[in-house]
């Protein structure tokens, strides 16, 4: 009985199964379509998928027959997946339908046509003949630019919105009802392909496939089109699209960039037809170059580094990037005066080899041509715009990660220019011949150091847009080294918008994580080659002892650097399980992803130290950055963002605006494109950050801010070991070190002969010229600083500490202070709860064997971001450890930072962490994704 009642409750959940089965499958393909498709390209292969994706069954597609023996893509995704496909070369001959095509067509049985991108006349049997009738996609808000040409149009007529409609289809005239539209903002330096690329394409299939949900479930509306606003322009002829250049500078630009890249806007320049291509308008002053005539121009142009200059009649430039004469050679327009541009050049064995799998990416695209040499065409050989994407990608992808554009492909069109072109951009030759920086040298350490000054933004040194400068001064004499660029609000609104265009545009967003790695290791090695240079200009800006800046300012900067580039390949998301929707099941992930646009703010005591901190983190994650360096040490950072440019980072990834926190870092904290902030600096103007990002748009903020940091000497120490490390705690980097000792704890008993024993060393310690290599202590930062800490000497005394050595400004040139200690320090005073950011040592005692309350009196404080302990029982400094209310703990040690060990504090010493794997979580979000099956 037993045995027949589970086989009964068997069979009923096998019934039961089965039914629910059919019930979800009929619901599944209720309200779908039998679909023809009537179109070509990427775009009606992508929607032919996506359709099918949703359960519509696709009954016929009809594309274009192949060219040169290649399929079109929608072709070749219908065939692989067994779809009757049809390549009618036409559909009507002198007006009439083909009869055999058209009943071909009406032989499928489509319920829907579906036409996207489609380029051929269809008849109105053909259109008319579905149940339900025929949707066609166009690349414009109708009735605005009706016709073939209408993105070019949206950008010549300088619209400020562009999208596309999806319509009931007529008879060719883009004039059926609308059935939905979408549109979007068009942004100053668009282009057809950046419009097409982040909207159009994207938007487009996703709503063509809701167009078709909407006609399945009877919700589709059919809105008439107003022949208000309606316009029609239809491709424009070579002779017509001549440049008028008596119209202002943005009217000039549009025009270019709507004809850009068929047919091509032209100008005469010095009496030759010459067609322009990548136009943007000019932000910021005119640069340097050489003049040349066009024909029709208010002012002669110039041949810049960025391009070709052209003025407006309003006085206003563009540039133009590239430009094409009348046998079709394309050239970058910098190089309009060069006569050695097409010098061949003599390749490596490394870059042979490198060539050899170039041709094999040519042959397998290019497979209708039987061998490929060096005067092979690329365009002649057949090759169409999605073969360009190919070889670019296929090239990145085989090649070493060379990084190349749509627009490299058409400047070089035979295999031989391809070669040269490649070649050179392996060789990093390109971006250092596009770069121009206005140097300051000086002769100095046994070596010239060459210094960027100027606003660095997207990818160009450039000066401040109102012109303004100001002096950065060397603290070992007081000395200005050189002025450099004060950024203004309009900076920073540029280099956001430079950072933003290369987030979502550029090719650092689309880039493959370990590609990304390999420029931030070639990063590392710049650094590395150029360690002394950077060294010495740390030491020159910040007053940091050479040896110290080479091993940690700069040193920690490259170790920094080539961990994180090994974190590009290795940032992953999981996978969870969830409760199943039975009888679906589910599948529940999630990925990390960038941020977008990031800001850094960082202090003056490890210019170039706190710049990698915080910038590896952020561009290993995949963000965009706009950095702002200290006021009064901003030139490593100048020079790193050279080194950037050598490496081959895509421009507007990294921008530097040097200037006033009140200015740029108040900008930086309200502008609502930036998606996160990090600071480091005092809490007081951490607060402030935090409030401002909170207001402006709930930006993600990470705080390294103020500390007073305890260290604790128990008896039991290793004294030598306690007292090098003691005096390394307080006067590593001179005192200005966010970490250091603000107080030290000492035990009663060993009190005493630990601050003789501190004395007698700093009495050995060299003060000097940092660039001396056997100098100890170098000056502090800068004057201001200086005189707070005499300030904060004097009150100490004044409220009853014991002054034992030092206090005092050194009588000598420049911002030099004494080690200074301190005993008797009671916990009221003070320099007892404040932080000197300093070489000031504060001592006070604690009662032998007192550990409970010499922990109270540690961790009495708003501060935690670090602390220490010296023992030689374990015991004790692990429960020390453990109670010790601070982001960091050093157990018979101190300053013992790595790249690998998370760094950050608690309380009012901030949040959120630089440094290993955590640092990374800074700046990145997690999307969970549930899909369900």
């Amino acid at each position: 009985m037993v045995v027949f009642l589970k086989q009964r409750v068997l069979l009923c959940n096998w019934t039961y199964k089965l039914i629910m089965f059919h019930i979800l499958m009929s619901a599944y393909y209720q309200n779908k379509l039998k679909l023809a498709l009537i179109g070509q390209s990427l775009f009606g292969q992508e929607v032919y998928t996506n359709l099918r994706k949703q359960g519509h069954k696709v009954v016929g597609v009809f594309t274009v027959p192949d060219k040169d023996g290649k399929a079109d893509p929608l072709a070749v995704v219908a065939e692989k997946d067994g779809t009757p496909v049809f390549k009618f070369p036409r559909w009507r001959v002198k007006g009439k339908p083909i009869p055999e095509v058209v009943e071909a067509y009406k032989a499928v049985g489509a319920e829907l046509n579906v036409m996207p991108f489609c380029s051929q006349f269809i008849p109105m049997n053909v259109i008319d003949f579905p149940k339900h009738g025929s949707i066609i996609y166009h690349p414009s808000i109708l009735p605005r630019h009706r016709g073939a040409s209408a993105i070019n149009w949206t950008l010549i007529e300088g619209d400020k919105k562009a999208g596309f409609s999806i319509f009931w289809a007529d008879d060719g005239l883009d004039t059926g009802p609308i059935l939905l539209q979408q549109e979007c903002p068009v942004e100053p330096n668009d282009t057809v392909d950046t419009l097409y690329n982040r909207f159009l394409f994207p938007e487009g299939i996703k709503a063509m496939v809701e167009a078709v949900q909407l006609i399945a479930d009877g919700k589709a509306p059919k809105i008439p089109q107003s022949e208000e606003g309606a316009s029609y322009e239809g491709i424009q002829k070579k002779s017509n699209a001549k440049v008028n250049m008596a119209q202002p500078a943005e009217v000039i630009h549009n025009w270019i960039r709507g004809h850009d890249k068929v047919p091509g806007a032209w100008v005469v320049i010095d009496g030759k037809p010459v067609t322009l291509y990548s136009s943007s308008m000019l932000s910021g002053s005119v640069p340097a170059g050489q003049p040349v005539e066009v024909e029709g121009a208010s002012q002669p142009g110039l041949i810049a580094k960025s391009g070709l200059i052209l003025f407006g009649s309003d006085g206003k430039a563009l540039q133009v990037k590239n430009l094409q004469f009348e046998d079709r050679n394309m050239i970058p327009a910098s190089k309009y005066f060069s006569s050695d541009e097409d010098a061949s050049l003599d390749l490596t064995d490394d870059e042979k080899e490198m060539a050899e799998k170039i041709r094999a990416i040519w042959k397998g695209i290019l497979s209708n041509v039987p061998v490929i040499d060096d005067t092979t065409d690329f365009f002649k050989s057949g090759a169409a715009s999605m073969d360009v994407v190919r070889l670019v990608e296929e090239v990145k992808q085989k090649c070493g990660g060379v990084q190349l554009q749509n627009e490299d492909v058409y400047m070089a069109t035979t295999f031989q220019s391809f070669i040269q072109m490649f070649v050179r951009r392996l060789r990093g030759e390109d971006q250092e011949e596009e770069l121009l920086i206005d140097y300051v040298t000086k002769d100095v350490n046994n070596m010239t150091v060459k210094m960027p000054h100027q606003c660095f933004i997207n990818g160009n040194f450039e000066d401040a847009e109102d012109g303004k400068t100001y002096n950065t001064v060397n603290p070992t004499d007081g000395s200005v080294i050189c002025k450099v660029s004060y950024a203004s609000v309009a900076d920073v609104d540029r280099a956001v918008s430079a950072a933003k265009e290369a987030f979502d545009n550029g090719p650092w967003g689309k880039m493959n994580p370990r590609d990304r790695g390999q420029l931030l290791y070639r990063l590392a090695d710049l650094m590395e080659e150029h360690q002394e240079e950077l060294a010495t200009i740390e030491t020159l800006d910040s007053g940091a002892v050479y040896t110290l800046a080479l091993k940690t300012h700069v040193g920690m900067s490259i170790q920094t650097f080539r961990y994180f580039a090994g974190w590009c390949d290795k940032i992953q998301g999981s996978t969870i399980p969830i409760n199943q929707a039975r009888p679906n099941r589910n599948l529940t992930f999630t990925k990390k992803e960038p941020l977008g646009v990031c800001a850094i703010v960082i202090p003056w005591n490890y210019p170039l130290m706190m710049l990698a901190w915080k910038s590896a983190a952020c561009l290993a994650a995949g963000n965009t950055l706009v950095l702002k360096p200290a006021q009064v040490t901003p030139l490593t950072a100048l020079k790193f963002a050279e080194l950037t440019v050598k490496a081959g980072i895509p421009k507007g990834v990294i921008n530097i605006v040097p200037g006033s926190g009140g200015l740029v870092g108040q900008r930086m904290s309200d502008h609502p494109d930036i998606r996160k902030l990090g600071f480091t600096g005092s809490t007081p103007i951490g607060k402030q950050i935090m409030k401002s990002c909170a207001v402006s748009n709930l930006k993600k903020v990470s705080l390294e801010l103020g500390g007073k940091s305890p260290l604790i000497i128990f008896s039991d120490c290793d004294m030598d070991k306690a007292v090098r490390m003691g005096m390394s705690s307080v006067y590593f980097n001179k005192g200005e070190n966010c970490i250091a000792a603000g107080r030290l704890f000492v035990e009663e008993s060993i009190h005493d002969e630990y601050i003789r024993r501190v004395v007698e060393e700093i009495k050995k310690m060299k003060i000097g010229d940092p660039l001396d290599r056997s100098t100890d202590h170098g000056p502090q930062n800068h004057k201001a600083h200086l005189d707070k800490l005499v300030e904060y000497c004097e009150l100490g005394v004044k409220e009853g500490a014991t002054l034992v050595y030092g206090g005092r400004q050194v009588d000598r040139q420049g911002f030099f202070m004494e080690p200074t200690v301190f005993t008797d320090v009671e916990d009221h005073m003070f320099i007892a709860k404040e932080e000197s950011f300093g070489p000031v040592m504060v001592v006070s005692k604690f009662k032998d064997g007192d550990v409970d309350g010499v922990l109270s009196r540690a961790n009495n404080t708003e501060f935690g971001l670090a602390s220490g302990v010296f023992t030689r029982d374990i015991n004790k400094a692990m429960y020390v450890s453990e109670r010790l209310e601070a982001g960091t703990v050093f157990v018979n040690t101190y300053n013992k930072t790595d790249v690998a060990a998370p760094f950050g504090g608690f309380k009012q010493s901030g949040f959120g962490k630089d440094l290993g794997e955590e640092a990374l979580h800074e700046y990145l979000r997690t999307k969970a994704v549930t899909v369900e099956y």
